[in-house]
């Protein structure tokens, strides 16, 4: 792997650059570094984001040199070795599939010559890699998802998409965090809270993670649900803040 490119991003950040495709591999260097700066503790760094193919390193621009700092994320690239592939965690989310947990089910499998049930067979039978969260707040970017389910995005966006739900957009697939406008197809939903402000970490889910479908029945969903939402109502009597 050649050294990275490193760009200025505004007057407050650095991008450092791997490439410019969706790969796995390159995902795992832009990983490694992530890991490696973060154990470095680097003076006068802010933040560190990963993303598909780079790192965003932002910085207080009144105590930091941006060559500097260039400097310093070239020599940490250089020793940062490979990242262990056995350190990511797999994520078991389980899914409620089509009806009003996923209202476009029936379209994705007329799009792609399915039946309902064979894209719930394809979409629940591997495990995806989080790429990056982004868009909204935890919300992951998956990769993995088989070409033979994958379906274009709405003409139109909805104007809000339940949290939780899961949807398809051309060949990615991933899951809305918080409810918000979207125009991913949606094919089903989980009870699982992917992020919350009031616990730490916030987000589920974190770059490098794998996660893997499991579909439930409606039944299963609202009894999981309503787990989650006693556990919250739980934490929140026992710190005093809200949920």
């Amino acid at each position: 792997m050649t050294a990275p490119r490193i760009l200025l991003a505004g007057d407050a950040a650095l991008v450092v650059e791997f490439g410019d495709r969706v790969d796995p591999a390159l995902n795992r260097e832009v990983r490694a570094l992530w890991r490696a700066a973060e154990r470095a503790a680097i003076p006068g760094v802010l933040d560190l984001v990963p993303t598909y193919r780079s790192l965003l390193v932002s910085y207080d621009p009144l105590t930091t040199d941006p060559d500097e700092l260039r400097e310093r994320l070239l020599e940490i690239d250089a020793e940062k070795g490979s990242l262990d592939p056995a350190a990511s965690r797999l994520v078991r989310v389980p899914t409620a599939y089509g009806g009003e947990f996923g209202p476009d089910l029936p379209f994705v499998a007329r799009h792609n010559g399915l039946t309902e049930a064979e894209v719930i067979e394809i979409h629940s039978g591997t495990d995806y890699l989080v790429y990056m969260l982004g868009f909204s707040p935890g919300f992951p970017y998956l990769g993995g998802m088989s070409p033979r389910i994958a379906t274009p995005r709405l003409t139109t966006p909805r104007l809000a998409i339940p949290a939780g739900s899961v949807g398809i957009a051309q060949q990615q697939t991933g899951i809305y965090p918080v409810e918000s406008p979207g125009g991913w197809q949606l094919i089903g939903r989980t009870p699982l809270r992917l992020f919350d402000s009031g616990r730490q970490p916030p987000a589920l889910l974190e770059a490098g993670d794998s996660v893997r479908f499991v579909p439930i029945s409606p039944e299963e969903y609202f009894e999981i649900e309503r787990g989650v939402r006693s556990g919250l109502e739980a934490l929140a009597e026992g710190d005093g803040g809200a949920a």
